[in-house]
């Protein structure tokens, strides 16, 4: 087991990273300081449920734990208001209590939403996040929670850390190819904002990551959630450090809006963004070989790097002007320097912006 301690004070608590963790679910939630007596909310979706939710209730409730679950439709589209009401009552009708947690079994869909909930029931009580996605690495660390709105992703959230993040390498087995590939965009992209020699040791071992080889994975993983602890220590609530992590999403979260969120995966999304953010660096002056290298290992990892033609640029630019980045008409985009550091730059112009996009449609066949 290779385990992490994100360094918060008094609120720091660790992340386990090996096979076969589930089985001590049990020892784990007391680890974690959730008292028998009270009743643990289990949250999963209706993918992730039928593969692991009866054998972890199975041993919650060996060890002494009263379980009750709820199961969300998979899928963006369950990060919603709606779906959040319907976990709130049945917090309400099982009884939790302020010594209750929520344990969030799932991708960062189950993850981010199950947080909201433990966040503000009784004005927040424990959580655990066990991650079943690669791309939940990046989620589940952190303490960003959130249902997205109509008009724009993660508009309505919290800041609200876990008391463990759990993750069990056997349970990314089940994961279809292209969640594979969606999940290492944001693992790259953690090499890309800090890492050289990591950003290139993604693309050097690509075919093993996307084969799930346990150790080049289990490697993966330890190296993109120490980057993100290191940055959650320093700037918990996104006040300036923590920022760059927002590397291709503010094209990435335009791109999730305008295709209706779960068309395009999250990590399929943020590789546009990231290559359109190399696109614009270089529009910015900075050497037109960051963009030839992130492209390079990007496409190495199965992800897109270009929009599908028929995208509207008016629509895209009109969901990134509903983005927390948006400011007095400026948008603020994570701009690589070179591969392994980024600058924010918080005045970048609608119409370079814009000329990207054209770009990224001309750069390649549409995906």
């Amino acid at each position: 087991m290779r385990s992490i301690t994100v360094d918060l004070g008094e609120r720091s608590y660790p992340i386990h990273i090996g096979s076969g963790l589930l089985q001590n679910i049990g020892a784990r939630c007391v680890e974690a300081g959730y008292p028998v007596r009270s009743p643990l909310l289990l949250v999963s979706d209706s993918s992730v449920a039928p593969l692991y939710l009866a054998d972890l209730e199975s041993r919650l409730r060996e060890h002494g734990y009263t379980v009750v679950s709820h199961i969300i439709p998979s899928g963006e589209a369950s990060k919603s208001l709606t779906s959040y009401e319907e976990i709130m009552t049945t917090a309400i009708k099982a009884g939790l209590d302020r010594s209750s947690a929520v344990i969030a079994l799932g991708g960062g869909v189950v993850g981010d939403l199950a947080g909201f909930v433990a966040a503000t029931y009784m004005r927040g009580i424990g959580f655990m996040q066990i991650p079943t996605t690669i791309l939940a690495h990046d989620s589940s660390v952190g303490g960003k929670v959130a249902v997205n709105h109509p008009l724009a992703k993660n508009m309505i959230g919290a800041f609200y850390q876990p008391s463990m993040v759990l993750y069990d390498l056997d349970t990314l087995s089940t994961l279809p190819q292209r969640q594979v590939s969606s999940g290492l965009a944001e693992v790259v992209k953690h090499g890309l904002l800090v890492d050289r020699d990591f950003a290139y040791w993604c693309r050097e071992h690509a075919s093993e990551l996307l084969e799930l080889n346990p150790e080049a994975l289990g490697y993966a993983l330890e190296r993109g959630c120490s980057i993100k602890a290191d940055v959650i220590a320093v700037d918990e609530r996104e006040q300036g450090l923590r920022a760059i992590l927002n590397l291709g999403h503010t094209i990435g979260h335009a791109i999730e809006a305008v295709s209706g969120y779960g068309v395009v995966l999250h990590g399929e999304a943020i590789s546009i963004g990231m290559a359109g953010a190399a696109l614009l660096a270089h529009k910015l002056g900075r050497d037109k070989s960051i963009y030839e290298e992130t492209v390079s290992m990007l496409s190495s990892l199965s992800l897109p790097v270009t929009l599908p033609s028929h995208y509207d640029e008016d629509e895209l630019m009109a969901a990134m002007m509903h983005d927390k980045k948006f400011k007095e008409g400026k948008m603020t985009f994570v701009i690589p320097n070179s591969i392994g550091s980024v600058s924010i730059i918080n005045d970048v112009s609608e119409t370079a912006v814009r000329e990207v996009l054209t770009q990224l449609k001309k750069e390649g066949s549409p995906w």
